[in-house]
């Protein structure tokens, strides 16, 4: 890092791609821990806001108790979403270390900005499964509203084709940027120049994860329709 002197301190290329993969292994492990031995208080299965919106909602209190591959998806769609929630916790210390160093010590980082836009657009990649999981994805109501129970899963059905395509479209070219990325060893343009190909396979990794969601989420909403079936002809 030679090239760096006289930037002050500049965070390494393999300190920061360490402490992402082992920082939230860390805090998952001490919050068990501490939830273990009475250091965070029980916290309810719903929320008031949950309980209220199954009430609207009667298809959101729905759920198929799955098989084993549905249930394997959705523990590694949930704990990659817990894992990925505790990389804000470096993005609002790397910030708060620039404006330290900016405004107080007058020499600015050069890697902060950097450091912290890719953290979040990886978090961003990898949460997509999680946020199917638990519907969070933006989707149009007009129309969906308005019909039966039976009728929203139908239309989920129906409408995951659309959803396969795109999952498909952007796993198989996530995988060519990554791909790219890697034969030629990619470095960002600023100064600071760290690998790029980790962000381009963290693309393929989120896509994957996403697919694997819409899939399991696919075999739950046929097993409902066809309950929900038999339940209105009995």
């Amino acid at each position: 890092m030679s090239n760096l002197e006289g930037f002050g301190f500049v965070l390494p290329h393999w300190l920061y791609w360490g402490w992402l993969a082992v920082m939230p292994l860390i805090m998952m492990a001490w919050d068990k821990w501490s939830s273990g031995h009475g250091g965070a208080e029980s916290v309810p299965d719903k929320t008031p806001a949950e309980i209220q919106a199954e009430e609207e909602d009667p298809l959101l209190s729905l759920h198929f108790e799955g098989n084993w591959f549905t249930r394997a998806v959705d523990w590694i769609c949930e704990k990659s979403g817990v894992f990925v929630s505790f990389w804000t916790i470096n993005a609002v210390v790397f910030y708060f270390f620039e404006v330290v160093m900016r405004y107080l010590f007058n020499m600015p980082t050069i890697w902060v900005h950097e450091a912290s836009f890719l953290l979040l657009g990886m978090q961003y990649l990898l949460a997509g499964g999680f946020a199917l999981l638990h519907g969070a994805h933006v989707r149009v109501d007009v129309l969906y509203n308005l019909l039966p129970v039976r009728g929203r899963v139908g239309m989920d059905i129906f409408t995951s084709l659309f959803f396969f395509m795109f999952a498909m479209i952007l796993l198989i070219t996530s995988w060519t940027f990554f791909q790219n990325s890697y034969s030629m060893n990619e470095t960002t343009v600023e100064t600071w120049g760290i690998q790029y190909w980790p962000v381009k396979g963290m693309m393929v990794l989120g896509s994957l994860l996403l697919l694997l969601a819409g899939i399991s989420k696919l075999i739950k909403d046929i097993v409902l329709f066809n309950r929900l079936g038999q339940e209105r002809n009995a």
